[in-house]
């Protein structure tokens, strides 16, 4: 995994990677993903049958949902529901913490 800033024992949970790396963990209804986005990052338009939300803790992610690109920086919070398409990008290395809902 990239360099992070994420602690010892986050960095030692099961690894995730997809679109991009993460440390996972699971919780009851829903994945808590550690994510790492290195700069110059992109991630194509998708949806996921997971309600999304998350904190931006380094960098930036510029995220897109319904045609509109919103900005967030460390300590933002940012929400994507259920089936929504949407995309990102990171013009530098960026992490997040973020919280993968199912609707069970």
């Amino acid at each position: 995994m990239n360099h992070t800033n994420f602690p010892l024992k986050i960095q030692q949970l099961e690894t995730f990677s997809n679109r991009f790396e993460a440390f996972k963990l699971n919780a009851e209804n829903c994945k808590v993903l550690f994510a790492m986005y290195p700069g110059g990052s992109v991630i194509e338009p998708h949806s996921h049958n997971t309600g999304n939300c998350g904190v931006v803790t380094r960098g930036k992610l510029y995220l897109t949902v319904d045609g509109q690109e919103s900005e967030y920086s460390p300590g933002d919070w940012y929400q994507v529901s259920t089936n929504q398409v949407h995309s990102a990008r990171f013009l530098e290395d960026t992490e997040a913490i973020e919280f993968w809902f199912s609707d069970k």
